[in-house]
């Protein structure tokens, strides 16, 4: 399962989804799939910032990772709690117009378990565990507790909720590891939308690749690449916009300052887009680690 901070909850999916930061469960984060010892912790915090022609988003997130035994196999709790400021301009009839938004962003709950291949080791096991190939599962749940304001065409929150259940693989070759997942994202409907409107919205699809290369240091560096297509939305009915798809490259950074610290950098770019709402994202996180053997 992963030594890992999920910081940033793609605020690509942010910018995907008509500006909305809450609605950001997709992930270019490497290493979901990959053993950890059993009853380790994870705290971390994190700082994004995503960009596009029209829009800025600020982000920071609050994480905890909980690794325990499902059925033999390693499992992972996680659970995010973002904090977003975001800006920029927006049409209201012909005129342009300045929108911001602050606040609390809605948390994301996820549980993720190794189904082969990464069995539930204490931190003694762990020092001999050596990895093949590892194939999981995981489902990742949004609550809308974000602030929300049906009036203001910006928002922080969604004030709808989505389901993600996500299936994925990774295969160990020396210090590489080739990672393969792919998701599926599920939404309610938003019924206070602009003032009592009802805003739906056609299921996401998501494929995600990571090479990973990991130095002797235990550091490690990923690149990474997403697709995504699907995505269309509907007010009362209407629909709004087509399909929509796009690509995204990435790439991550991770370095051990001691046993139980870590600090990493990502940062990753919209290389396709259709319609063309491309995007650049960077940020920094920090990460401590508890729990048997540390």
């Amino acid at each position: 399962m992963p030594l890992k901070l999920t910081i940033c909850f793609s605020a690509c999916c942010w910018l995907w989804l008509g500006f909305n930061p809450s609605v950001s469960a997709q992930e270019i984060e490497p290493r979901t799939y990959s053993n950890a010892p059993i009853g380790i912790n994870f705290i971390g915090l994190g700082i994004t910032q995503a960009q596009t022609s029209n829009y800025t988003l600020n982000s920071q997130a609050l994480s905890y990772n909980h690794i325990f035994d499902f059925f033999g196999q390693s499992a992972k709790f996680n659970v995010v709690t973002p904090y977003a400021e975001v800006h920029g301009t927006a049409k209201s009839g012909n005129q342009v117009v300045n929108v911001a938004a602050q606040g609390f962003t809605d948390p994301v709950i996820r549980v993720a378990t190794n189904l082969y291949g990464a069995p539930a080791l204490t931190a003694e096991e762990f020092k001999t565990y050596v990895q093949d190939l590892i194939i999981g599962a995981n489902l990742a749940v949004l609550i809308p507790w974000g602030e929300y304001h049906s009036n203001q065409v910006l928002n922080v929150g969604a004030n709808r909720s989505f389901i993600q259940p996500g299936l994925g693989a990774s295969q160990a070759v020396g210090p590489w590891r080739f990672e393969l997942a792919s998701d599926a994202t599920f939404f309610s409907n938003n019924n206070n939308y602009m003032g009592g409107n009802t805003l739906s919205q056609k299921p996401i699809y998501s494929t995600t690749g990571h090479v990973i290369y990991y130095f002797p240091s235990s550091a490690w560096i990923s690149t990474d690449v997403t697709y995504y297509s699907g995505g269309q939305s509907a007010v009362n009915g209407t629909m709004r916009n087509h399909s929509q798809e796009n690509w995204l490259m990435g790439a991550t950074l991770s370095i051990p300052i001691n046993k139980r610290n870590a600090i990493k950098f990502h940062g990753s770019e919209g290389t396709y887009s259709n319609p063309h709402k491309n995007y650049t994202l960077y940020g920094i996180g920090w990460q401590y680690r508890w729990g048997p053997g540390t």
